[in-house]
């Protein structure tokens, strides 16, 4: 299990440990994190995940894919270059010290 750090839209922290091979996505469901709704649960399709990557410790983020990018051209806040789409950033021992802001708003 690790821990992922969300930075709520108020600046409110909300810190869920998270088993491996679970999407940050799906961590922020399970725990009704305010502002992540992953509507397609986790196809890669609608970008309700959209979250703002602020700090990794150790290891490092999978490479974003042509999937990915595409989707996030689509995001209704302001997409920035640590955009990712929660539900591609699948919690390993490698993202030891991830936090992530939630924007403002998804759709």
């Amino acid at each position: 299990m690790t821990d992922v750090t969300f930075i709520l839209h108020d600046g409110t922290r909300r810190i869920v440990d998270v088993a491996d091979g679970i999407s940050v996505m799906q961590a922020a469901v399970m725990e009704n994190i305010k502002g992540i709704d992953g509507e397609c649960g986790g196809c890669l399709s609608c970008a309700t995940c959209h979250v703002y990557v602020e700090s990794l410790e150790a290891g490092e983020l999978p490479a974003k894919d042509p999937d990915e990018d595409a989707l996030l051209e689509g995001v209704a806040a302001e997409l920035r270059p640590e955009s990712r789409l929660a539900c591609q950033i699948v919690m390993s021992p490698a993202l030891v010290g991830l936090v992530v802001r939630v924007p403002e708003r998804q759709v």
